[in-house]
């Protein structure tokens, strides 16, 4: 078919309001880019529903992206431009394809079609592997300046923001790791057989999971408690002598049936060869729930913040989530969750009506079962499923998107990774979500709280290990002269 263009290229149209050009639209943009020899990107008028940036901002930001061929201002609803254009394909976002959508009689009208798919869903970050090739630095933390810009605060005031985080009262609950890194020489290959021999040098042991949050909170200058089920062996013991050297109160309650969660991770030459975790995924016993309840119980009227940190190892199990919930609530204590299922099976939405979720991308579309939507629809989604105030998805070293609910409306911004070049992953989603968390109960809002996050991630990715974060290597990153990279 023969577009109007003047030659026989097909082209492919996209139209939308692009706000914020975030991961979910380069790939819907890059779908349709395969769909035809050139992409036609049209950009909504100002007075369209959802739109808060001005038409020539969203337009220019469109523009930048390599793979569109052309980004035109829209004047008039997106139907009337495609019956003069006349494109080979248009697309629209999978979750489009139930409504109903006027393009459709005038894209058939002309044997034209109109494709619904939010395009290639990718885990790993291809961007993030791009930069191993072209970025030489070896850790380089580059703070964003248009993101404090458009949300009306100045990098410096989050010093003022951990500064009131002093003295706050958090109780952390959920699983326990005991994290091991054992860093080895290689030697070389097997003359046997393809396996690669290493000989172990040196052995760090650092407490994670649940324990990482409670060090990380108390590292940012909270009062600590942390609760927690542990196997009956050395690990639980070394790990309530860790937390409790640094002043954190600990209620470790032994279930005879598990061994205290362990994970090891083989090293060498700054790369992961092999893991090996040590764990049973089974839910606690009701006598044990019944005992974590009541230690949470007595410390809810001294608490502040609520912090869900679970791994589904068997924890947090349903039962007692809502039994601790429900007080919390009552008391007006902040709640937020962090639900980890990077191997395992675990849904983020059944902690309800916290003030922070803060999922990766995998797990938000696993709480809905849903691998095929643009993020922002699975955003609102979840946030409608959830109940919560402050979603925060995180797309590894994509960086992150930020939603929140505004005066029953969907707000979405994203931030980039501020570490382009990181160490050891280990810990980043924790610290982000200690942070992010404890910034919101101090008062702060979702944008200058989620960039206090990003800010902490990037100081642990800049590490190997998962080390407790201070508040004292915050303040440095903050008041270090930032340069603009936007």
């Amino acid at each position: 078919m023969r577009s109007d263009c003047g030659d026989d290229r097909s082209i492919a149209f996209v139209s939308g309001n692009f706000n914020i050009v975030h991961p979910g639209h380069l790939r819907l943009l890059r779908f349709a880019a395969e769909q035809a020899d050139r992409l036609v990107v049209g950009v909504n008028a100002d007075d369209a529903p959802g739109v808060t940036l001005p038409q020539d901002v969203r337009l220019e930001n469109v523009r930048s992206i390599g793979f569109v061929d052309h980004a035109v201002a829209l004047r008039e609803p997106a139907g009337g431009f495609i019956a003069a254009l006349r494109p080979n394909v248009v697309v629209k976002g999978k979750e489009f394809e139930k409504r109903c959508n006027a393009e459709r009689t005038i894209v058939e009208s002309y044997g034209g079609r109109l494709v619904f798919s939010s395009g290639e869903l990718r885990f790993t970050s291809l961007s993030l592997l791009e930069r191993d090739y072209t970025d030489a630095e070896s850790s380089a933390i580059r703070k964003p300046l248009a993101f404090p810009r458009r949300h009306g605060f100045e990098i410096g005031q989050l010093r003022h923001l951990l500064a009131s985080m002093a003295g706050m009262r958090v109780l952390v609950i959920g699983d326990l790791i005991i994290d091991e890194y054992i860093t080895c020489d290689a030697l070389g290959m097997s003359q046997e057989d393809p396996t690669i021999v290493v000989t172990p040098i040196m052995t760090k042991t650092f407490v994670g999971g649940a324990g990482g949050v409670a060090a990380h909170a108390h590292g940012l200058g909270a009062d600590v408690k942390y609760c927690t089920v542990v196997g009956d062996d050395e690990h639980a013991d070394h790990a309530r002598d860790r937390l409790s050297s640094q002043g954190i109160g600990c209620d470790f309650f032994v279930d005879t049936t598990r061994p205290t969660t362990r994970k090891q991770r083989y090293r060498a030459l700054n790369k992961t060869l092999l893991r090996v975790n040590h764990l049973r995924h089974h839910a606690v016993s009701a006598e044990i729930q019944a005992r974590l309840l009541a230690a949470v119980e007595r410390a809810l009227p001294q608490c502040d913040l609520i912090l869900f940190s679970c791994f589904n190892y068997g924890c947090l199990p349903q039962r007692l989530v809502d039994a601790v919930s429900a007080p919390a609530r009552a008391a007006q204590v902040m709640l937020a969750a962090d639900s980890q299922a990077s191997s395992q099976v675990g849904d983020v939405s059944r902690f309800r009506n916290t003030g922070l979720l803060t999922p990766t991308e995998r797990e938000a579309r696993m709480a809905l079962n849903d691998f095929e939507t643009g993020l922002s629809a699975i955003a609102e989604r979840l946030l409608a499923k959830s109940g919560a105030e402050n979603l925060i998805i995180t797309l590894a070293g994509e960086g992150m998107l930020i939603n929140t609910i505004r005066d029953g409306a969907l707000q979405t911004d994203r931030l980039p990774a501020f570490n382009v070049s990181p160490k050891d992953v280990a810990g980043a989603g924790d610290s982000l979500f200690t942070s992010t968390a404890m910034a919101l109960r101090a008062g702060a809002d979702i944008w200058q709280g989620s960039y206090l996050g990003a800010l902490a991630a990037a100081l642990q990715v800049s590490r190997v290990g998962n080390g407790p974060l201070t508040a004292g290597e915050l303040v440095a990153e903050v008041d270090e002269q930032p340069v603009d990279h936007d």
